[in-house]
């Protein structure tokens, strides 16, 4: 791959990743509710699930989900549904004021990682714009692996990078949630956003 590819490559990784989407607003919840550090394991779940996606495309299987209305909207829904159910679990959660040492003990790292994972991989309207986004970075003078190994890389450090951001900004507020009431607010705001990334993933249309 060219440098002058690659760097266009960046400046479109930075953009895609600073957009707001269910990645920000997890990333921006665990960073709220248990800081910068636990949030990781969300982030890393991001990652992975995006690291996927980048996969599916590369190998085609994304252009084949793109075209197939039956798989289309298996994955488009199955999203949908998750994002809606952590939406609605989120608002309807119950609160109460944990001390610093009991509130970290209600994180659990698989958890977060595994539900970020899932968040990103039957993100469909994602998956839409990487198969119209990565081949216009891929050349037949190069190998598909080196390709796929630098444009995964990027993509995956850049959106890192811009989750730590969104986790630390929301890390600093955490003396905002510390009653009763302030955590419902905060619980039905990250609900709210949920199902709004819900619903514009439901407006994927094939390409």
């Amino acid at each position: 791959m060219n440098l002058d590819i690659w760097l266009t490559l960046l400046i479109a990784s930075i953009f895609l990743s600073i957009s707001p989407g269910a990645g920000a607003v997890v990333s921006m919840n665990y960073g709220l509710r248990y800081g910068l550090k636990k949030s990781y394991g969300a982030i890393l779940g991001l990652q992975t699930g995006l690291f996927l996606q980048t996969f599916i495309v590369v190998i085609g299987l994304g252009t084949i989900i793109s075209k197939s209305v039956m798989l289309f909207n298996i994955i488009k829904w199955l999203g949908v549904l998750y994002l809606l159910y952590l939406a609605f679990t989120k608002i309807f959660e119950k609160v109460e004021v944990l001390e610093e040492e009991k509130l970290i003990n209600t994180y659990s790292f698989k958890k977060a990682y595994l539900s970020a994972t899932l968040i990103n991989l039957t993100n469909i309207k994602s998956t839409v714009f990487l198969v119209a986004f990565i081949p216009q970075f891929l050349s037949t003078q190069y190998s598909m692996i080196i390709q796929f190994t630098i444009i995964s890389l990027t993509l995956c450090i850049i959106d890192t990078i811009v989750m730590t951001g969104y986790s630390t900004l929301a890390s600093k507020l955490k003396f905002l949630v510390k009653d009763v009431k302030a955590m419902k607010i905060q619980n039905r705001i990250t609900g709210f956003f949920l199902a709004l990334a819900a619903f514009f993933v439901s407006t994927a249309k094939k390409v």
